[in-house]
Formats: structure tokens, sequence, C-alpha cells
């Protein structure tokens, strides 16, 4: 197919990106098919007015994603596909702690090998990976941040950007920072409960904040700040773990004025803000009140869990050296091995392929859980990777923890996730991880059986 021409017009990205993507796409849809001859590099060049390098260097990515080869003499061919590795033979099972909220693991064959491209590519310069780096990521990290995070519409400086070793630390470090052991901080009733080990081992106090269909309540926020002088707020604001709620426009604007007037910093755990698509989730508080936001850009959940890594933007530039002090201090640097990954992955689109894959299984999985469960009977989103269940009397958490551990899926009571207070009777199930779609089917079946008996006529069906 020498008359090949791609369209280029649609991308964003660096044009010899774009060839890239181009072959991908085509290939995908039939347009290219193994064995098909490329245009020359030249040629091609030539008919879409742009250099020759740009084109090059296409085709160079291209072959390092394993989709086309060169052979002297004859010119580039698209490549049959590699075979999959073998990778359980190579290494023993790993256990997965499905307690935890995880996306859906891919399992589209040409998907991982992309990933697994990218793992290669870098590989290439692995003496040098495992050297110590400068803090705070080199500089293709910042631009790959830059343009992450671009995609939530925040374009702050790049000395306002940090690339740390997951979320967690970069809360430890955001924390001990704002607050002395015994001062307050704020945060949803339920909330993360990361946020709460965290509190605890630097011996602030957290104050949990009565919460309505739309998050924490203006007033119980207001009251708070006139009696409590709290140091700042913590809030997990879209697609909120555990309860999948997602706070509108309009009260983030509120939330950013009592926060104003009372010069209260936000800490905005963003960990699920990059599922919703571009253009159709809400702006994050780092867009809305820059100078007041904390803002941690996880990986974990939008890539993969063992992905730890995340990209913090820090309000000022006069916040970059204590914050900086804090992480170095705690974990001298991000690991410059699964950082370099990153950055490739964003850089070749792989990153934006998985994010895709994520949103499409989580929304099948979604849509399993209202078609099965009984209506009203729990709380979901269509992009969340968990449902929120309060449970019928006569449930005890406890039991019904208990009585789904067959299953499979993870299922947490609430005692997890309350702030201060008595728990209410409820639990949290995952539907993501390394389970698939019809081992989440099955688990759903499951709960809607035992949602609708009493848990000792649940038992006997055991």
């Amino acid at each position: 197919m020498t008359d090949w021409r791609p369209d280029l017009s649609n991308s964003d990205k660096p044009r010899y990106l774009a060839i890239a993507d181009a072959i991908a796409d085509d290939i995908a849809a039939g347009k290219l098919v193994i064995g098909d001859r490329l245009p020359p590099q030249r040629k091609l060049a030539k008919r879409l007015d742009i250099d020759f390098t740009t084109v090059a260097r296409g085709y160079v990515e291209a072959q390092k994603r394993g989709l086309i080869e060169s052979k002297v003499g004859q010119g580039t061919f698209v490549r049959d596909k590699p075979r999959p590795r073998r990778s359980a033979q190579a290494f023993p099972p790993r256990p997965v702690d499905l307690s935890m909220n995880l996306p859906p693991e891919p399992d589209d064959p040409d998907l991982i090998a992309r990933m697994q491209a990218g793992a290669d590519y870098i590989m290439r310069d692995v003496v040098s990976l495992l050297r110590y780096q400068g803090f705070g990521g080199t500089q293709a990290d910042k631009d790959a941040a830059s343009s992450w995070l671009g995609r939530r519409a925040l374009v702050p400086a790049q000395s306002r950007i940090f690339v740390s070793p997951g979320a967690h630390p970069a809360l430890l470090g955001i924390l001990s920072i704002l607050a002395k052991p015994g001062e307050v901080v704020l945060c949803e009733a339920i909330t993360y409960p990361g946020i709460r080990a965290i509190a605890a081992q630097l011996g602030i106090t957290l104050v949990g904040l009565p919460m309505d269909d739309d998050g924490i309540e203006p007033q119980a926020l207001t009251d708070a700040c006139k009696k409590l002088k709290p140091k700042a707020i913590y809030l997990n604001p879209t697609l909120q773990n555990p309860t999948t709620l997602t706070i509108p426009d309009s009260r983030r604007r509120e939330v950013v004025a009592i926060a104003r007037r009372y010069k209260l910093p936000i800490v905005e755990d963003d960990a699920y803000g990059f599922i919703p698509e571009h253009g159709h989730g809400h702006a994050p508080f780092a867009a809305i009140a820059p100078d007041l936001t904390w803002h941690v850009a996880g990986l974990a959940k939008c890539i993969g869990a063992g992905l730890r890594a995340a990209y913090v933007v820090v309000p000022d530039t006069r916040s970059a050296w204590p914050f900086a002090s804090a992480l170095r201090a705690a974990t001298v640097m991000a690991s410059p091995l699964t950082v370099s990954l990153v950055t490739r992955w964003i850089e070749d689109g792989t990153a934006d392929t998985m994010l895709r894959f994520i949103r499409a299984e989580t929304s099948a999985r979604q849509r399993l859980a209202a078609e099965i469960l009984p209506k009203g009977s729990y709380r979901g989103d269509l992009l969340s990777f968990n449902i929120w269940v309060p449970l019928p009397e006569p449930w005890t958490r406890s039991a019904f923890v208990e009585h789904m551990r067959s299953t499979g899926v993870g299922v947490v009571a609430s005692d997890a996730f309350v702030v201060s207070g008595s728990p209410p009777e409820a639990v949290r199930i995952c539907l993501g991880g390394p389970i698939n779609r019809p081992q989440v089917r099955s688990a759903l079946e499951y709960t809607a059986h035992a949602l609708a008996e009493s848990p000792a006529l649940a038992s006997s069906f055991l």
C-alpha cells in the first residue's frame, strides 16, 4: 500500500507520534494488513508536506511498538503480531489484595503488547535508571506530567509540578507541612482510609464533616472553620472512595468561597479525576482556586495500581521548597524505572489507550450492577470501580463481609472509611482488579441474593 496517506489533522501530539498512532489505528481498522508496504519515508514526507526527519522518527516509533519492520533494499512493511510472552511460566503467581479499589486489568493482547513495548524501550537505558536521579522528575518527566495534567485543564508552571513516588507519600508530605501534631484537618465524614492512616501517623486530629448528595455541607464547613481553626481540608472530590460521589461544580465553588474566606488550604486527592473523559468531568479545585490547592494526581487508579507515581501541583513557587524537602526526607526520589515507564506510556499514547480501556470496562461492570442488583439498593457511578451498599436489616456489616468472602470480589466494611462516630451498616464492594466480567456477574448475582434474604437464610445456601 505505497499510496497510504495518514490523516494527522485530529492529533495534538508531535507529528512523529501521530504517524505511529495512525499506523496503529489503520492496522486495527483493517486499512493496513500484514505484509502491506508503507510509502518510502521521503515520498510520505513530500505527500504530507513535512520534513523527512519527522517521518523517519514516526517509522522508528512504529517499529519500536512492533507494528512494522524494515527490510534492507525492500522497504518498510506491516509486520505480523508478535507472539505473546509466556509470562505465566516465567513468573510465579502474585497475590492480589482484593480489598483495595483497583481498576480493571487489561486483557487485550494488542494493548498488553504496547505496554510491554514501552517497558522494553526504557530497559535499553536500564543502567542509567539504576542511578540516583534529581528530585521531582527529569525534564522529560515534567513534560509528560504537563501533558497529562492538561487533560484536567491544568496548566501550572513546571516549577510547581513534582513527580512523587505515589499519592500516599505525597499526601504525607503535604500534611506534614500544613499541620502540626494535635492540629485539625477537615475531611468528608466518610473518606479514603489512607488519609486516616496518614493523620494518625502525624498525630493530626482528623475531623469529618457531614455530607449530603453533593458532598460536604457548606454550613458544616463554615462552622468548623469558626470553631476548630483547621489547618487544611482534604477532599477526594471525583468518584469519591468509597461513596462514588462526585462534587458538582456549584458545590465546589461554594467550598472554595468558604476556604478563601478562612484562608483554608485545600488538599485535592484527584485519584479518579482522569477517569471521566476530557470535557465531561468537573473542574478540579486546582483550576478553580490554584493559589489555595495542593493537587495530587495519582496514576494508580487511571493506569495501574502498581505504578507508584503521582504528579503533585503545589499552590505557588514558595510552597515548592518545603514540599520538596519533606518528600525528599521521606522517600529520596520517585523510582526512575517506574517514572520512565509512565513517561514513555504518556508520550507514545499507551496511557491514553489504557485509560480508554479502563473507562469502557468499568462502565460495562457498572451496567451489570444496574442489571442485577435491586434498584436503589446501592450507590454507584458508571465510571467508579466500586459500589457503596447500605445493608438492609437485619444484616450487619461484619456478617455480610464474611458471607461475601468466597465470591472473589473485595468487600470492605464501613468501619475503614468513617472518621468518627458509629459506622453505618454498609460495605464497599470492588468490581475491578484481576477478576473478569463473568466473575463480576457471578459475584453480583450472589450479592443480589444475599440482599434479598436474611443472614440466617442466606447462610443456609452456602
